[in-house]
């Protein structure tokens, strides 16, 4: 039976928590993690700091073959990061078949992860691995997924941001109004703002466009 499980690991386990130590106030998405024949590249998404400063914090660290920014929007960077393979990490653990990355977010506290798995064995599957590599991951919650539409999937936040964006012409080109504007208005930060609506199109993507094809 399909399984998602929430998993939690402190900052500095991660391999991409190394940019807290210099820029404790961002956040850090992973968008998705692709193997790669020298590794495993990670593209990820950075809020509250300029991406200088995140190039940087980065290209330190021995793990690190190479960094580079290749998108911004709305002062989110998105960046892409050649990881060398002799460095295990959870990021390894991430790209197995049996389990499929569902969100992925880091603050200077903690990392949060929520993963899919064909069954509860491809979870403890991932468990076992990360417990031989030493990778303290906390298992928080792990339950079967239930049969909902894509609205429903929604959380509310997300749901309200994504309507009130859509009524101000956010969507609309050229756009009605600015991530800021909308973020005032619900007393939120744009990082916050950013990180809903993203989250939202992307769970409406997922269950009216790609689970619906034949």
């Amino acid at each position: 039976m399909t399984t998602v499980a929430e998993f939690t690991l402190a900052a500095d386990e991660f391999p991409l928590g190394t940019v807290f130590s210099k820029l404790p106030n961002v956040t850090v998405q992973l968008e998705r993690v692709i193997p790669d024949a020298n590794g495993v590249v990670p593209y990820f998404w950075v809020r509250g700091a300029e991406t200088d400063a995140i190039v940087e914090q980065f290209a330190t660290h021995p793990g690190v073959r190479d960094i580079r920014a290749v998108d911004c929007v709305d002062s989110e960077y998105l960046l892409r990061c050649a990881w060398v393979s002799e460095y295990d990490s959870v990021l390894d653990a991430l790209i197995a078949p049996e389990v499929v990355l569902l969100s992925a977010i880091g603050t200077a506290e903690e990392w949060t992860f929520e993963l899919r798995g064909e069954s509860r064995e491809a979870i403890a599957e991932f468990r076992e691995y990360c417990h031989d590599h030493g990778i303290p991951v906390t298992l928080t919650e792990l339950h079967a997924p239930q049969p909902l539409d894509a609205t429903q999937r929604l959380t509310e936040s997300q749901r309200d941001a994504l309507v009130l964006a859509y009524e101000r012409g956010y969507f609309d080109s050229p756009r009605g109004t600015t991530l800021k504007e909308i973020a005032d208005d619900l007393e939120i930060s744009q990082q916050a703002l950013g990180a809903r609506l993203r989250r939202g199109n992307r769970q409406l993507i997922e269950q009216t466009l790609i689970k619906s094809r034949p």
